[in-house]
């Protein structure tokens, strides 16, 4: 690759929440004791803020000890590719008055399982590319 290409264009913040709040199935990062871990998940994009549901394990555990995570969605059409990375504070939501609310809100598990754990990353940044797919450019 030259000096004049880049590798993607950046998406103003607005552009990359929008592919927050149509996207629904994401990759959640996190790290504890320098052991990263990234856990596919379902969420929400719901006023600014990211929400997932859980349940006890190995995700809730690691969200506890470390509270810094990053957040990841792409997609591919014919033509583009796009990426965008939330990094956050995540919280696991522990008052009744938040789950009652939270409870209302289209976010269900995807497996034939009860997850009661509610947790939300709010954004210390967000970032998007988009990237034009195409052949490999000649060498020479």
């Amino acid at each position: 690759m030259n000096g004049d290409q880049q590798p993607g264009i950046a998406m103003s913040e607005d552009d990359a929440w929008k592919f927050l709040e149509h996207t629904h199935f994401g990759r959640l990062a996190l790290s504890v004791a320098n052991a990263p871990d990234i856990f596919p998940i379902n969420y929400l994009a719901h006023h600014g803020r990211v929400l997932i549901r859980t349940n006890p394990g190995t995700k809730l555990a690691s969200l506890t000890v470390n509270s810094s995570v990053a957040f990841e969605i792409d997609g591919l059409t014919e033509n583009e590719a796009w990426s965008v990375v939330l990094r956050g504070t995540a919280r696991v939501v522990e008052s009744q008055t938040e789950i009652e609310q939270l409870s209302e809100l289209p976010l269900f598990p995807w497996l034939q399982t009860l997850k009661y754990t509610f947790v939300e990353i709010t954004p210390n940044s967000v970032r998007g590319l988009r990237f034009k797919l195409g052949t490999e450019p000649e060498r020479y």
